[in-house]
């Protein structure tokens, strides 16, 4: 009985020890992340300054019902006319999820855009942007970008230049954070496994989940309107 107790503790031991080794090698990364990438988030001054960017990628976030944007989703739709509007690049592409008739992240994002002044064809909609590497591998061989702005939050524009530097994206960031979001102590945390995640993917380069035909964000936006 009591070598049998002692196996069990042993292999208790083992599997705590592995996994302190996991969860420290999973903060390593995070870590490692934000450190790499925090000096290519700009200022919005900062980044106008910058010459021949190809377009300002704003990535997508939560709809309600079939046309209302998150708080989230509204602050980034923001800072990107804002830095449009302030010339940092020629087009808008907005990313995010379309896969279903009933949910449509990307037309609700150009459907601001284009209320707040920008002209529709510089407003592109990348329709299978299911992800954050979906949206960026799409960005550079979809829509044939080379040089971009992101947009989003702070805390996931460290994963987002992350990926777009892996993928070969000359990129640089813009924080959308107007205000504190509710429920952001879980996406803090919730972004260190995605961020692990990311490292993962940056290594293999799968392809994402839709590829397709290519439509040049030098040409004119309204193509990509479903």
């Amino acid at each position: 009985m009591k070598n049998k107790i002692s196996r069990i503790r042993k292999i208790l031991t083992g599997a705590g020890c592995i996994a302190a080794v996991c969860a420290a090698f999973a903060l390593i990364i995070s870590a490692g992340m934000v450190c790499f990438e925090r000096n290519r988030i700009l200022t919005p001054d900062e980044v106008a300054e910058r010459k021949d960017t190809d377009c300002i990628l704003v990535l997508g976030c939560a709809v309600y019902g079939r046309d209302v944007p998150s708080q989230m989703l509204a602050d980034r739709l923001k800072r990107g006319v804002e830095l449009y509007d302030m010339g940092a690049a020629p087009k808008l592409l907005m990313s995010g999820d379309h896969g279903s008739v009933y949910y449509n992240e990307v037309g609700t994002m150009k459907d601001y855009a284009v209320q707040a002044g920008v002209p529709s064809s510089d407003v592109f909609t990348d329709h299978a942007g299911f992800s954050t590497y979906d949206s960026m591998y799409r960005a550079r061989d979809i829509f044939r970008a080379r040089k971009i702005i992101i947009v989003t939050q702070r805390y996931h524009l460290y994963r987002a230049l992350f990926i777009a530097r892996a993928l070969g994206l000359d990129a640089y960031g813009v924080s959308s954070d107007y205000q504190t979001y509710a429920g952001q102590s879980y996406r803090e945390v919730r972004e260190i496994a995605a961020r692990d995640k990311a490292f993962a993917y940056c290594i293999f380069k799968p392809a994402p989940s839709l590829l397709g035909n290519a439509v040049p964000i030098s040409g004119d936006g309204d193509v990509t309107d479903d």
